[in-house]
């Protein structure tokens, strides 16, 4: 863009004597002092709490080691109208190596030693290609190798670890459950890689849940919506409250152009906290199970139980040998607390059930009836691992599995000629939620016929898609997915 000026040299010739005549020095008053909050004026800076905040937070870089053929040479007149492409060169077979970036994002520093917590789809890469090399920059530009401890797809939280010589600065850590709607936070990243940013919002919602919009089937989806711009690239960075505190990871945006528009979201600091515990401690994350599929209520449904509300989750089906079954929980019981935790819906029981290890004894508070019971229950685990006397052997995660016996074949009206192995339930949080359903039969695993869970788990194949043919509600078909 041209820019014209003001004057032309006429003018600049008739006001010229003008700047000959003698003038005071100009005398203007800077005031040197910072804005800082005093008592009786207005806070109007943020930037003591900022200065507090952004040294923990980090630029994370990933980058996966691939395999080229050599570049073969284009001639002068064609470089200008052709990009190089690697490829091999002629009867040779020779190779090399090189890096290849795969993405930046946002991390925060939660120890003096070393943790640094970002999101799963940060260290995995578009696309889902897995990380080769992770390199953390500090906000004084240092740089790192940065160790991958974990990561959980299910909450879209991972761990990682540099050694460095210095205490490092962690970030204050808050109590996100004390969070209200209408706080000021600040979120705080490296959008599109252009350098450490801030940006200034409200919390404008706690509680959020997508079902799975946004982080994908069964996953655990308990967001701080802000209007804080969040952007590409802010995504595993801080959410941090008017003093500094941590307060969430910020994670997605609702966006139709990619860019921000005022809904953001960012997980809980509470739950990023048992996420990287128990990566760091276990190297998984343990989730308790009722073993139970539950939904919402809806205002004809609280009318048909005689409720005065839809607070609660309504229990659909109770899984044969499961930790609800055991304890007694029944189909149309309404839970409405899990120790002294309020349950409004489905997925809040599903939550925080997911968050106490299995194994725990809770105390389970239902409306069965118009009358109000408390049930103990030992949860189980969602894992397959044995917990308070259960083990979970399916070979599919989240599917309860079980013979097909003369008892199922009354109950669910299987024909004599279908053998098989019968699908009592699927999990919501099962990867398979989508492909397979209860009262299903599965007949053959790539071709093989199976009657057991262990003739399943012997025929699927890692890494391939796997062929089922399965019979349900009176037909028979293929559902195909890979593991």
């Amino acid at each position: 863009m041209k820019y014209a000026t003001c004057f032309s040299l006429i003018s600049l010739l008739t006001i010229a004597p003008l700047f000959a005549e003698e003038h005071p020095p100009l005398n203007a008053k800077v005031d040197t002092q910072p804005i800082q909050a005093e008592a009786g004026k207005a806070l109007v800076s943020y930037a003591d709490v900022l200065d507090q905040a952004t040294p923990s937070v980090v630029t994370v870089y990933t980058s996966q080691i691939v395999t080229v053929g050599q570049v073969r040479t284009l001639p002068d007149f064609l470089r200008q109208f052709a990009q190089p492409v690697p490829q091999m060169e002629p009867n040779t077979g020779s190779t090399r190596e090189r890096k290849e970036p795969l993405g930046v994002g946002s991390g925060v520093i939660i120890s003096t030693d070393g943790y640094i917590v970002t999101n799963h789809h940060v260290v995995q890469g578009v696309r889902g290609r897995q990380a080769d090399e992770i390199r953390v920059r500090l906000n004084d530009d240092s740089e790192y190798v940065a160790t991958l401890v974990g990561s959980d797809s299910k909450t879209d939280v991972a761990v990682l670890k540099i050694d460095a010589e210095v205490s490092l600065p962690a970030i204050t850590l808050a109590d996100s459950e004390l969070i209200r709607v209408g706080d000021i936070v600040f979120a705080i990243g490296n959008p599109l890689d252009v350098g450490l940013t801030a940006t200034q919002g409200i919390v404008s919602a706690t509680g959020r849940n997508r079902k799975g919009e946004i982080l994908g089937p069964g996953s655990y989806e308990n967001f701080i919506q802000t209007d804080a711009s969040i952007n590409l690239g802010n995504s595993g960075g801080a959410l941090v409250d008017a003093w500094g505190r941590l307060i969430g990871i910020n994670t997605a945006i609702v966006s139709g152009s990619g860019g921000s528009i005022g809904i953001g979201f960012a997980i809980p600091v509470n739950m990023v906290l048992n996420v990287a515990s128990n990566l760091i401690e276990r190297g998984e994350v343990p989730r308790g199970m009722l073993g139970l599929f539950p939904g919402d209520l809806t205002r004809d449904m609280a009318d048909a139980f005689g409720l005065d509300s839809t607070r609660g989750a309504l229990v659909n089906q109770v899984q044969e040998d499961s930790p609800a079954a055991s304890a007694g929980v029944r189909h149309g019981d309404i839970i409405v607390k899990v120790d002294d935790v309020e349950i409004d819906s489905a997925a809040q029981l599903r939550l925080v059930v997911s968050q106490i290890l299995p194994g725990t004894d809770v105390d389970l508070t239902l409306i069965r009836m118009g009358e109000t019971l408390v049930l103990p229950v030992t949860l189980g685990s969602l894992n397959g691992k044995v917990s308070g006397g259960l083990v979970d052997t399916s070979p599919l995660k989240g599917v309860v599995l079980r013979a097909v016996d003369e008892a199922v074949r009354a109950d669910f009206s299987i024909p004599a000629e279908v053998e098989g192995v019968f699908v009592a339930g699927v999990s919501s949080d099962s990867p398979f939620v989508d492909k397979l359903e209860a009262q299903m039969v599965i007949l053959e695993v790539n071709g093989a016929a199976v009657d057991s869970a262990d003739a399943i788990a012997d025929q699927l194949v890692e890494g391939s898609q796997n062929r089922l043919y399965v019979w349900a509600k009176g037909t028979k078909g293929f559902i195909v997915f890979k593991l």
